[in-house]
């Protein structure tokens, strides 16, 4: 097997694997779901050489990991009590009939598990943790990136969530209309965290993960096509995924670093997704309701439709993120309607905003809270003050690559 077939299988198929086997075993078993998914990527790893993959990858690495499966559960329980509850024959037969879950409509095995994970008894943190973990093959270090927490947090919520699903032994297609709509906006968090992980990865691999950004938009796609989900909230993060996704062919240089907004070739962007996902935008200001998503998405239109950065509104990006401070408060919103203030009316209009600001720990310690004060006082002509807080946001850079985008936009300090 080579080595991008490798890295591919793990990003593409675990959480595949996972879900369709949860399916068919139910998820207080996810324990034994796991160690089979993974055994079943090593057992490839290892016994695929080179030019010899299976004609159907995928069906091998179901057939092995489903078979792990069934022989640790029979050696839980009674093996005819096993029998008469899954039915396990053999893996072919797990797939001749469909069983209708999630009130008969939702039909891929990963959405639904999304929908399962998002039990209301399950504490929403640990919700987004065993979800990014599980089904969309995080590791905890990524997973503490994003939520703004640490390792060790993380892996407290994943404990407390596997123990939690285990006690309720539940089953997906246990869930009725009233349990989906009321995790509606659970499942969008989750696939919200996937696409900004794709979109800007703290993977040390590479700053973007564009299958991350390709699952997140698929699975989206399917919510809002499904009668319970197509809302307008759905509608607002589907175009927000469309919109940054056109812009990715021109966020990487030929060796695979970032490349600054105000650098880019917009000759590169992907004007089919940008009609696209302006598509989705106008449908979603079609119902009365106004999320975190409509004020993002209006923020990445406002940059797809700017002939260049500098011809960019930048007064409409700070009336979006005064919006989205409203809806979904945050420093983060603040710091960037900073940024955007900066292009608008200067350093001294940027700084402005975020004085008095007490950022928190999370945010303070962060290369992003660094790095923009230390770009606003290098042009508002404060040099020793930028050179500090450049030093800061280097040190705390995620990845290399971002590194190499912040000594290139605050190195000439």
């Amino acid at each position: 097997m080579t080595e991008s077939l490798e890295a591919s299988f793990f990003r593409h198929e675990y959480g595949r694997l996972v879900a369709m086997l949860s399916r068919r075993f139910g998820v207080h078993h996810l324990d034994v779901v796991e160690d089979a998914a993974q055994n079943a990527l090593l057992a490839a790893v290892e016994s695929w050489p080179k030019g010899t993959v299976p004609e159907n990858p995928s069906a091998w690495l179901y057939s092995v990991a489903y078979r792990q499966c069934a022989g640790e559960l029979r050696r839980r329980t009674r093996a005819n009590a096993l029998q008469d509850r899954f039915g396990l024959s053999s893996p072919g037969a797990t797939e001749e009939s469909q069983a209708a879950f999630l009130a008969g409509d939702v039909r891929d095995d990963l959405l639904r598990m999304l929908f399962a994970c998002c039990d209301e008894a399950i504490p929403i943190e640990s919700q987004l943790v065993l979800a990014l973990k599980t089904l969309c093959g995080f590791d905890v270090r990524e997973i503490a990136e994003r939520l703004f927490t640490t390792e060790a947090n993380v892996y407290k919520r994943l404990a407390r969530a596997r123990n939690r699903l285990r006690e309720l032994e539940l089953e997906p297609g246990d869930l009725d209309t009233s349990e989906l709509v009321a995790r509606i906006p659970r499942v969008q968090a989750i696939l919200y965290l996937l696409f900004t992980e794709g979109h800007l990865s703290s993977h040390t691999e590479g700053p973007i993960r564009r299958e991350l950004c390709d699952e997140a938009r698929r699975l989206t796609e399917l919510l809002a096509g499904h009668p319970l989900s197509a809302t307008p909230e759905t509608f607002a993060l589907l175009a927000l995924m469309f919109l940054h996704g056109a812009r990715l062919p021109a966020r990487q240089d030929g060796s695979g670093g970032l490349v600054l907004l105000e650098e880019q070739d917009r000759a590169l962007w992907n004007h089919d997704e940008i009609h696209r996902g302006l598509s989705w935008l106008s449908r979603s200001a079609e119902g009365a309701s106004f999320s975190r998503y409509h004020a993002e998405a209006g923020i990445a239109a406002e940059h797809c439709l700017a002939p260049s950065f500098r011809e960019t509104r930048w007064d409409r990006i700070v009336e979006c993120y005064e919006l989205l401070d409203r809806v979904a408060p945050s420093a983060l919103h603040t710091l960037n309607r900073a940024i955007a203030a900066a292009e608008w009316r200067g350093a001294t209009a940027g700084l402005a905003v975020l004085e008095g600001l007490d950022p928190p720990s999370w945010l303070a310690g962060s290369h992003l809270w660094s790095a923009v004060l230390s770009d606003l006082h290098r042009r508002a002509g404060h040099t020793e003050l930028a050179r500090t807080y450049r030093d800061s946001a280097l040190a705390a850079a995620p990845s290399p690559a971002v590194k190499a985008a912040l000594q290139r936009r605050l190195g000439g300090i």
